[in-house]
């Protein structure tokens, strides 16, 4: 393993670095730590109104009798908090990366964000607010940002306000004309787009990248193409999850019940590949079993001091498999030493749990878990055997040390960073 670690040190970082560094994607980074704590308070809500401890749900139900548009009163607390955080997510990020990325130029970045968020609405209206807009978002963030920075600073394009105009009105005027271009500009492109029967972009992405899916099979090789399109789509900011949904949708309620219908006649069970065995064995802590990555961090990463508070941080969403405080906090989307492990990890817990599912050592899943069903836990109720809950822990391991030398790299770079930050402020200082 030192071997490894000293061979990505020596030959991934400096590249990895290199990438991490460009403006833009230093841009979006920036965007998802500012929104972090939006994202765990979020995932806190969703788990409080989805926790699958035995009875709650109806004690609370008891307690709380009245239904609100056919809904519990008493998960209207966490809904709310929904709707202001994940319910709004691409907004957020359309402003922040526009403002991010304008700042660095040394330009209006509250303008730039301004600019980025009306852009957002005049492509896809109301719609995509919540993270399945966040790729056009964040497209659209970058686009619009490098389109106002560049004509905000054209002296033709500046409406000149009269001495004695308070700084803030002439800062807004200065503005006004580049901000104009900027979003007519999108309302065109979508007019264009709508001429040509795409009436929402947003929308139309969205099921574009959901079709490639509905056509496949219950098979290794599709198991192993969700594994790896999951965590793919979710390291450039798209909910890979969300996208995959309608597939396993489809083959998910049929395939159980075939399941189930072949173990009460006593014969081979049919479909190993449905959502229960992604649930259980695959997505262990969420997508790119990101449990294993909390618990390395844990292992070998105490000393890299983000990493340790995000991990606190997300520890007891991750173990209902809630990560989006591990995917915006850490962050994982557009991490480039985190996309190695993050693709892999998925499709080797696929290639295990396949493996012993179709040779009998474990039985094919024929119950379905909540979603927040810890691991382990999900891997026993799945199969209804402890050989499902033993091949949840085992492929819990390997994700712990698949996750490990990643770990143990980016936490020697923030150590050598951290201690080159202190030697200059001493030089500086002295």
């Amino acid at each position: 393993m030192d071997g490894f670690v000293q061979w990505m040190e020596k030959h991934f970082m400096p590249k990895a670095s290199v990438i991490a560094a460009q403006r833009h994607l230093v841009a979006i980074r920036d965007a998802f730590v500012v929104t972090m704590p939006l994202m765990i308070l979020g995932a806190l809500a969703v788990l409080i109104n989805s926790l699958p401890i035995p009875g709650f749900q109806e004690l609370m139900d008891k307690l709380f009798p009245m239904m609100v548009n056919d809904a519990p009163i008493w998960k209207s607390f966490g809904g709310n908090i929904w709707n202001g955080t994940f319910a709004i997510f691409s907004i957020l990020v359309a402003f922040l990366v526009a403002y991010n990325l304008v700042k660095s130029y040394g330009k209006d970045g509250i303008a730039a964000g301004t600019v980025s968020v009306a852009s957002f609405f005049a492509v896809g209206g109301l719609s995509g607010t919540d993270a399945t807009g966040l790729f056009i978002a964040l497209v659209i963030a970058l686009i619009s940002g490098e389109i106002f920075q560049r004509l905000v600073g054209n002296d033709k394009l500046v409406i000149k306000m009269p001495d004695g105009v308070p700084p803030a009105v002439a800062k807004s005027f200065a503005a006004l004309l580049p901000a104009m271009i900027t979003i007519s500009l999108f309302s065109l492109i979508t007019s264009i787009l709508l001429g040509f029967g795409v009436e929402n972009i947003v929308v139309s992405f969205y099921e574009a990248v959901q079709k490639p899916f509905m056509g496949l099979a219950n098979s290794y090789p599709s198991a192993l193409l969700l594994a790896f399109i999951t965590p793919f789509l979710w390291f450039f900011g798209l909910h890979g999850a969300n996208m995959v949904d309608p597939l396993m949708q489809t083959i998910n309620v049929p395939a159980i019940d075939a399941n189930i219908k072949a173990l009460e006649a006593g014969e081979k069970i049919p479909y190993i590949v449905n959502k229960p065995f992604f649930d259980s064995f695959v997505n262990l802590g969420g997508t790119g079993a990101t449990l294993g990555l909390l618990i390395a961090i844990f292992l070998v990463g105490r000393k890299n001091k983000p990493f340790k508070v995000i991990t606190n941080l997300s520890l007891a969403p991750g173990i209902f498999n809630i990560n989006e405080p591990v995917m915006f906090g850490l962050p994982i989307v557009l991490n480039p030493i985190m996309f190695i492990p993050f693709i892999i990890t998925p499709m080797v817990l696929v290639t295990t749990a396949y493996i012993a599912t179709s040779t009998g050592l474990v039985p094919a899943a024929t119950f379905m878990p909540p979603w927040v069903t810890p691991p382990i836990i999900g891997g026993f109720l799945a199969t209804k055997s402890i050989a499902g809950g033993v091949l949840a822990a085992v492929n819990l391991l390997i994700s712990v040390l698949i996750y490990i030398p990643f770990v143990k790299v980016a936490t020697d770079q923030f150590l050598k960073q951290e201690s080159a930050a202190l030697a200059q402020e001493e030089h500086t200082q002295a």
